[in-house]
């Protein structure tokens, strides 16, 4: 199945428009940690700029899967 990972906020939404396959949910799952830690390593550690923050799990169909807030993640 193909998964996409939005990263979303209150105000703002930065959408994946390429996506994924995985096998199931808990390998999206697993892909979004990996790509949250990407984006530590990116961005920075900084707890308060993660706040608000999550990443979205979407279907094709944009039915939201799963949703991970950033900030209690990212350890």
């Amino acid at each position: 199945m193909r998964c996409f990972f939005h990263l979303v906020n209150d105000h703002e939404e930065i959408v994946d428009n390429t996506g994924i396959e995985v096998h199931d949910l808990e390998s999206a799952k697993a892909q979004a940690l990996l790509a949250i830690t990407e984006l530590r390593q990116e961005i920075g550690v900084d707890i308060e700029d993660w706040s608000g923050w999550r990443l979205d799990i979407v279907c094709p169909l944009g039915r939201l899967l799963h949703s991970m807030m950033l900030n209690h993640t990212v350890h």
